[in-house]
């Protein structure tokens, strides 16, 4: 007989492990909102709601005294009806817990921390014969707060990682975005913006928005600039360093922007509202590698031509195709040459400086 308790200690465990050994690679606000939404997720809270000062301050330093005991320790093996299994081995950790309506994730995210999660599994289906999970409740789960990402070519949706998302992405919107954000939620039939109108509409729209994640990963998975083997090992040279921010914005956008991506699957369905949230959350080097989407946008809004979003897609995979060809060309050819500090230099100096960066 399975028994999930057991289970979702040992998932927390290694959840803590891996905050504990990883968090540094946050900036202070960044850490403080991602303890913020693990404190409401361990509380049953709803996105916006908010616990009393001295309650989340008490949380968060037992969270650090937890950590501190388990900093420099590795995350554990998952011991499952007896049997112990590779933290890491979703295929065989899922085989024995899907059928009972849970789905397990592990993987890298974001300078190669590791991060791991327990949902159940609310629905199942398939595009282009990729496996698609919409997960509900989740079991376990540490500081990533994401929507979705693919796994062995499966693709997650987080149903309550995306209504964090979705509402941290709102409430801590930048100046820049806040006329798009506002055209959004106008089309979603959400005029009166003030926070207790947003509360009522959120889980409707984060529901609404599932589709485009969706997109975004078969984007991805289907990208075929930017091999993914190849990928992965240039983010995995250079972790926590601009060219892994470089690397994965040239995805994004590749994945957003190829004829399988969100932006295709926007613009097919006249997705008036995710458009404009895509545009609204828009940020970082994304933004700055992709403007014409931003510029575009702004003429959309007054003529609703699908065509603008069209050619502002094409233009914006144009780009990443050529970066994502710069990038690997300087990778490839230099590696054995030159050495990874070299090929860090010359990345920056060619595709970096130019931005900014």
């Amino acid at each position: 007989m399975l028994e999930l308790d057991p289970i979702i200690a040992q998932v927390n465990e290694n959840c803590d492990i891996a905050d504990a050994n990883h968090a540094g690679l946050y900036s202070i606000c960044g850490l403080a909102l991602r303890l913020r939404d693990l404190y409401k997720w361990d509380m049953g809270l709803e996105s916006w709601m908010e616990g009393d000062s001295p309650e989340v301050l008490e949380w968060i330093g037992e969270k650090e005294r937890k950590w501190d005991k388990l900093a420099e320790k590795g995350v554990r093996e998952i011991t499952i009806l007896g049997r112990q299994y590779d933290p890491f081995d979703t295929t065989a950790i899922n085989n024995l817990l899907e059928p009972h309506g849970f789905f397990y994730g592990a993987g890298y995210a974001r300078s190669i921390r590791p991060t791991f999660f327990l949902a159940t599994i609310k629905e199942k289906r398939e595009i282009n014969g990729h496996r698609i999970y919409i997960l509900g409740r989740e079991l376990a789960r540490d500081l990533f707060t994401t929507p979705a990402f693919s796994q062995e070519e499966c693709i997650l949706i987080r149903q309550e990682s995306a209504q964090f998302f979705l509402w941290d992405n709102i409430f801590y919107i930048k100046k820049s975005g806040r006329h798009a954000l506002r055209f959004a939620l106008e089309n979603c039939g959400v005029s009166d913006t003030r926070p207790a109108m947003l509360h009522a509409h959120l889980k409707r729209i984060a529901a609404a928005e599932t589709e485009a994640y969706i997109y975004h990963e078969l984007g991805e998975i289907q990208d075929t600039v930017f091999n993914r083997t190849l990928w992965r090992e240039i983010i995995a040279t250079f972790p926590h360093t601009p060219i892994e921010l470089l690397a994965r914005s040239v995805k994004d956008i590749l994945a957003d922007t190829n004829e399988y991506g969100t932006l295709r699957y926007i613009c097919r369905e006249r997705k008036t509202a995710s458009l404009a949230f895509y545009v609204a959350f828009l940020d970082g080097l994304r933004k700055t590698l992709f403007p014409e989407i931003i510029e575009v946008f702004k003429l959309f809004m007054e003529t609703r031509d699908w065509s603008l979003i069209e050619e502002a897609t094409a233009i914006g995979h144009n780009t990443a195709q050529e970066y994502a060809e710069t990038i690997i060309n300087i990778y490839q050819s230099e590696k054995e040459k030159h050495g990874n500090k070299w090929i860090e230099a010359e990345i920056s100096r060619r595709l970096l400086s130019p931005l900014g960066v």
